[in-house]
């Protein structure tokens, strides 16, 4: 049960990226383009991933288990460190130079472009890396 819930959430999320076009590069560079071609839509797609994002969690907290029985694991940290304001500089510049961020990048993996599996090697590669970081400075 849990993996046809976990299909059928994966597939509703990649149909999501689809119809909003966030799995359009172009699209997404074109939003953080201010002084050029900007397309502001993309931002009623966060806002709306936002406001869902936001009943969800404080749904969550309330629960001890998940709908299918398993330990609710959300996160515990609050700190705005060094390390959050690193990650997410890095993650903001991945996401502007490629207009990818993780979810986009593995659904366009369909596609076959090279420079999207690139993406997605590159990627992987700083979460091994970060990883290793983690655990010498641990």
């Amino acid at each position: 049960m849990i993996a046809i819930v976990a299909l059928l959430s994966g597939l509703v999320f990649g149909l999501g990226l689809i119809l909003s076009g966030m799995g359009n590069p172009a699209k997404v560079q074109n939003f953080l383009d201010i002084g050029g071609t900007w397309d502001p839509s993309l931002g009623l797609v966060m806002g709306g991933a936002i406001a869902v994002g936001l009943l969800a969690f404080t749904w969550a907290k309330r629960r001890k288990t998940s709908v299918l029985g398993e330990p609710m694991q959300l996160p515990t940290s609050t700190a705005v460190d060094r390390q959050l304001l690193t990650g997410a500089a890095l993650f903001g510049a991945g996401w502007g130079l490629a207009g990818f961020c993780p979810g986009p990048a593995v659904m366009n993996l369909a596609t076959l472009r090279v420079e999207v599996w690139l993406f997605v090697a590159a990627m992987l590669a700083g979460m091994v890396l970060q990883h290793a970081w983690a655990k010498r400075s641990a």
